[in-house]
């Protein structure tokens, strides 16, 4: 196994912890920790994808898997982000439901009679980037209000702020690449 794909099974092997420190409040500085493990496995997203390409290591398993980690990682957040009511449940319900659809239509094209391993387009990275850099953001107005600063309602209206466009940016992308795959779904004769 090469270094891109470990860094990519450290990433889900990360979210666990994750969601540990995000939901258990009797750890010190949990939030903090959670930001921390949320960052660091974002970093591996990243760095993935770069050591990948540049050494020439992309694989149809890190295809495969990079993407599904990338939004175990997101849905898990965004779960803990409901369960500490930080987040709108059908903000939450449309970007799990394209996640899953995308999911679903990349299991279709790999086990169709051409096994088809669909990469992740530009406008899919585009929007996990934006979906990791707004759950750290979000992270990071939490924790300082934690802190006993005064910006609730700031945090709240740039949090929904925040969420709104990575809704949109994620049904956008989800439309994009539906029709950009749409031979898919064509009948075999």
């Amino acid at each position: 196994m090469n270094t891109a794909n470990k860094l990519t099974i450290l990433r889900v092997l990360m979210v666990p912890l994750f969601v540990v420190f995000m939901l258990a409040e009797y750890i010190p500085g949990n939030l903090i920790w959670a930001l921390i493990v949320f960052a660091a496995a974002s970093l591996t997203d990243y760095f993935d994808g770069k050591i990948a390409r540049k050494r020439g290591l992309v694989t149809e398993f890190g295809k495969f898997l990079d993407p599904l980690a990338d939004k175990i990682l997101v849905i898990s957040a965004l779960v803990c982000f409901l369960e500490l009511g930080w987040a709108k449940g059908w903000m939450v319900i449309i970007i799990i439901a394209r996640e899953l659809m995308i999911s679903g239509v990349r299991l279709v094209a790999a086990g169709g009679k051409d096994k088809i391993v669909i990469a992740a387009d530009f406008l899919g990275k585009l929007k996990t980037a934006a979906t990791m850099t707004a759950i750290i953001l979000i992270l990071c107005f939490e924790i300082i209000i934690g802190f006993g600063f005064e910006i609730i309602k700031l945090a709240e209206i740039i949090s929904l702020v925040l969420m709104s466009a990575v809704t949109l940016l994620t049904v956008i992308s989800g439309v994009s690449y539906i029709v950009k795959n749409k031979a898919i779904f064509k009948e075999e004769k």
